[in-house]
């Protein structure tokens, strides 16, 4: 884009400046913000992944029972996973609650007694992965926006700021010289009229 070499152009270029050096912290710190969110999600996101492994192979030892129930998989089925946002550098990522689940309504007399226990932790392992899958979607956005805001401050850093300096460099530049050419024009003009006053007075 070609530059204005003027008084105002200066004066737009500076405002600028100072536009994008205040900006520019700001999204530095919504960058910092971002990044250690993920790092935290990614933590949570392990422990609830190991508690999920470690739940599969406690009941490893009585899984092979469900053949004895097997409507108990009806009962497994999340009717609703709530969720609310919280907000990270005004980013909202949602944030697992809970799951519900339909009651589970059967006969107590005619179920096998471990039903009971056995429903909570199916039900509990049901719940971790949903909330699993809801911690990776958290982190799927917090990494577009960690990606939108470094591109941001990529472009400030290494284009917009320095391109407003080297803007401010140029006209000041320009300016002096046309500064200085009036000066030395000045100084003509004025010797050239000393000079005419000194031939006069000869004459």
């Amino acid at each position: 884009m070609k530059i204005k070499l003027t008084q105002g152009e200066l004066k737009r270029q500076r405002d600028i400046l100072r536009q994008y050096e205040r900006y520019l912290p700001t999204l530095q710190l919504k960058k910092q913000l971002l990044q250690l969110e993920i790092v935290y999600q990614h933590s949570a996101l392990m422990k609830r992944k190991n508690s999920l492994t470690e739940m599969g192979k406690s009941a490893e030892n009585w899984l092979g029972l469900l053949v004895e129930a097997p409507q108990i998989r009806d009962w497994l089925i999340p009717e609703t996973v709530i969720t609310v946002t919280k907000n990270v550098a005004g980013v909202d990522v949602p944030v697992f609650e809970r799951v519900d689940f339909e009651p589970a309504v059967y006969d107590l007399f005619l179920m096998p007694l471990w039903v009971d226990a056995g429903l909570e932790t199916l039900r509990d392992m049901v719940s971790l992965r949903e909330e699993i899958r809801v911690i990776e979607q958290g982190i799927s956005v917090l990494k577009h926006e960690l990606r939108i805001t470094t591109q941001r401050v990529n472009l400030f850093e290494k284009v917009k700021i320095p391109g407003a300096k080297e803007a401010i460099r140029r006209i000041k530049i320009y300016i002096g010289d046309q500064m200085t050419n009036a000066v030395g024009r000045s100084k003509i003009a004025k010797n050239k009229i000393e000079d005419e006053n000194a031939e006069e007075v000869v004459v």
